[in-house]
């Protein structure tokens, strides 16, 4: 981007009332961030869903000075950006309607034709959290994915740890702008970060880690990955609203099931009930059901076919398995008529199926082979 967009497009992060979405339908009329601020008002006023209130400090002179000294920032401390139609922008963020129009990033972070995926949970890991991020990074390690977190404590800056222990690429999703670390316990890290990957955010300088840019930030850390994997969580947290963001933008979500009696391992349990998250146990599980191809790095990882051949199925899930293979997704009572069994059967044979992650249920009864 020339100097005049990245200004025109830093000004229009500033307007009040014009967040991401109405920046698009903007920038979409008019062609870019510049072309928005030379535009007549009364055209503007013609896009569907944009009213009076929303442009009215779109011509105000001090976002145009904020953008100015922001921009001053950022060239200063030499901070990369990405405007949303770059080829440097997280390519599946790209296909989240509320992206950000800009991202800004610090440290060495190479996506291209690279595996992603999020991982989050609880700031009060447990030793069985700890434990599993031990496991999976070191089985994951083989397909060299790059780990995106929010560098918070707990699982985040657990898992962001024993990626970089791996020589893996790991992003930290910032709440806040790029001149400051928060927590500031985890100051210590960051030079190890952005030598193995770095840091992304949408927020300017003189942004502070209030709680809403918290809730903010999780879309960009279930936007720009291929799968989010929540390894605890309670009831209620920062990292099910990640979760469920993820699944609204249609993206595979997984979870650590845990103990009924564990508070830490209820949000977990909670997204696996209520189908929003496949049940994983190990990272063979996710490489199988993302049908991840292995990169030759001198170790191994179960392929599909190997894992796949690695599961026992009795006679029942065998014979379900292989009509819903043949015969696509089915309802519950459709599969019970098609494999001539009863459906109390079906039913506890299809649940055996799911947990062993062949078979994924879909809302309405619906069933379907992985």
């Amino acid at each position: 981007m020339t100097e005049d967009e990245i200004l025109a497009a830093l000004r229009l992060q500033a307007v009040p009332n014009i967040g991401d979405l109405t920046a698009k339908k903007l920038i979409a009329h008019c062609g870019s961030p510049s072309a928005v601020f030379s535009d007549k008002i009364q055209h503007l006023l013609k896009i569907d869903g944009i009213g009076k209130i929303t442009l009215q400090g779109l011509q105000s002179p001090c976002y145009a000075e904020e953008a100015e000294t922001e921009y001053r920032f950022i060239t200063s401390e030499k901070i990369g950006y990405s405007y949303f139609t770059d080829s440097e922008y997280p390519e599946f963020l790209k296909h989240c309607i509320d992206g950000p129009i800009l991202l800004f990033h610090r440290g060495n972070i190479d996506l291209k034709k690279r595996k992603i995926i999020s991982v989050v949970g609880t700031r009060n890991i447990s030793s069985y959290g700890m434990a599993f991020c031990e496991s999976f990074i070191a089985e994951i390690a083989p397909m060299n994915p790059i780990i995106v977190s929010g560098f918070a404590y707990g699982v985040d800056i657990t898992i962001q740890k024993k990626a970089m222990d791996y020589g893996l690429q790991t992003i930290g999703c910032l709440a806040h702008g790029l001149n400051q670390i928060y927590p500031k316990t985890h100051r210590r890290y960051q030079n190890k970060v952005e030598a193995n990957g770095g840091f992304m955010t949408e927020f300017w300088s003189t942004s502070q880690p209030d709680r809403e840019n918290f809730l903010k930030r999780n879309r960009i850390i279930a936007g720009m990955s291929e799968a989010t994997l929540v390894i605890e969580s309670a009831e209620k947290g920062g990292s099910l609203v990640t979760a469920d963001l993820a699944y609204g933008y249609n993206r595979e979500v997984f979870a650590v099931p845990g103990r009924v009696s564990d508070k830490q391992s209820k949000g977990c349990n909670d997204l696996i009930k209520s189908h929003k998250a496949q049940l994983l146990t190990s990272a063979a599980e996710l490489v199988y059901l993302l049908g991840w191809e292995l990169e030759a790095k001198g170790k191994t990882i179960p392929s599909q076919q190997h894992l796949f051949a690695t599961i026992e199925l009795d006679k029942n899930e065998r014979l379900i398995l292989d009509h819903l293979r043949n015969e696509g997704k089915q309802l519950l009572d459709h599969i019970a008529r098609g494999c001539q069994l009863p459906i109390a059967l079906v039913s506890s044979s299809l649940l055996s199926l799911e947990l062993k992650g062949v078979v994924r249920p879909l809302p309405g009864k619906i069933f379907e082979a992985i």
